[in-house]
C-alpha cells in the first residue's frame, strides 16, 4: 500500500538565522523530510515537543534582546 500523502496547500517564504536554517537542514537529514513538512510537524505538535514555561521564557529573552514589533506593524507583503 503505496504512503499516504499531506498536503500542505499554504506556501511562504519564510527567512531565519544561519542558525536555524541549519538545524532545519540536520534534522531534514536525520528524518528525510523537506523544511516545509519538518516546519509542519514542529507547528502543528509545538505543545509536545516544549515545555510552554520554556517556550515562554524563550520569546521572553528575544525580546528583551530585540524587541517586539507594535501591534499591527508586521504586514503582509505581496
Amino acid at each position: 500500500m503505496p504512503a499516504k500523502r499531506f498536503p500542505l496547500p499554504k506556501r511562504f517564504s519564510a527567512a531565519m538565522s544561519e542558525k536555524a536554517y541549519a538545524r532545519l537542514r540536520n534534522l531534514s537529514q536525520t528524518y528525510g523530510y523537506g523544511n516545509n513538512y519538518l516546519l509542519t510537524i514542529l507547528l502543528e505538535n509545538l505543545d509536545r515537543v516544549v515545555k510552554e514555561r520554556e517556550l515562554k521564557k524563550v520569546f521572553s529573552e528575544f525580546q528583551t534582546e530585540f524587541g517586539a514589533p507594535a501591534p499591527g506593524t508586521m504586514k503582509k507583503t505581496k
